[in-house]
């Protein structure tokens, strides 16, 4: 099993013969953000998308895609994504399967209108499993209920930042995503949702907000959660996930 960071809430996973994209950005500018890491659109099997808001459902991104494209979106996502053919929506608790990947649909506590008055949607996160098991949390508030998914997972990838110098509600900050920790037991923990989107502007004064999220979250996790391990991919940056379990 490899993952490859190519920024915020972007990772490509490839486990037992399949590729799966998260939240994907290959563009430079969302909305008033700018992308500090532009990757080369992949080759993808199938592409999970966590919820609507324009930094995770990324339609011009998403448009650089055949239209043939197998998309797993939240339960009232698919009419937004009409020029794709393969779009499935899963609700809390429903599963599909990516060859010999399952996906299933869980919880997250996070806004559901892609803006205010916009159209809505499920937040989800995500179990990754097949010969591993792996957690992608998309964007979501720390919750008591995430201690019902730590049924031996192998990975996390937590949310420990946004896109700006300042979080809203619905968010985890290093110290919480560490909390999160104590409920999931995850044999390792790697931060995401940090570092590659800012205000337009605001990345020539390199601000601590891109830096200090991740680095933040493993000093916090050393303390709460000494017994999983940490990992930072820096973004464009791929790991084996058999050489750092087996560490």
């Amino acid at each position: 099993m490899k993952l490859t960071y190519l920024g915020h809430a972007t990772i490509l996973i490839e486990m037992d013969g399949v590729r799966i994209v998260t939240d994907p950005i290959f563009r430079q500018r969302v909305v008033h953000l700018n992308h500090r890491h532009t990757p080369l659109v992949p080759k993808i099997d199938a592409v999970v998308i966590s919820h609507l808001h324009f930094d995770h459902m990324d339609l011009p991104s998403l448009r650089m895609l055949p239209p043939a494209t197998r998309l797993i979106v939240p339960r009232g996502a698919a009419r937004l994504l009409r020029r794709f053919h393969a779009v499935e929506e899963l609700g809390v608790g429903e599963t599909t399967t990516v060859g010999a990947v399952t996906i299933k649909a869980t919880f997250a506590l996070h806004a559901r209108e892609r803006y205010r008055f916009g159209p809505v949607a499920d937040c989800l996160s995500f179990v990754i499993s097949g010969s591993r098991s792996l957690y992608f949390a998309g964007d979501t508030a720390l919750f008591a209920d995430m201690a019902e998914l730590a049924a031996h997972l192998d990975v996390a990838l937590l949310p420990v930042w946004g896109w700006g110098p300042t979080l809203g509600h619905g968010h985890m900050n290093p110290r919480e995503a560490a909390e999160a920790l104590i409920l999931l037991q995850p044999r390792l923990a790697i931060p995401i949702h940090w570092g590659s989107l800012h205000p337009i502007g605001l990345g020539w004064f390199k601000p601590r907000f891109l830096f200090d999220p991740p680095h933040d979250f493993v000093r916090h996790a050393a303390q709460v959660a000494p017994t999983v391990k940490t990992h930072i991919i820096d973004p464009g940056h791929t790991i084996s996930l058999a050489d750092l379990l087996s560490s």
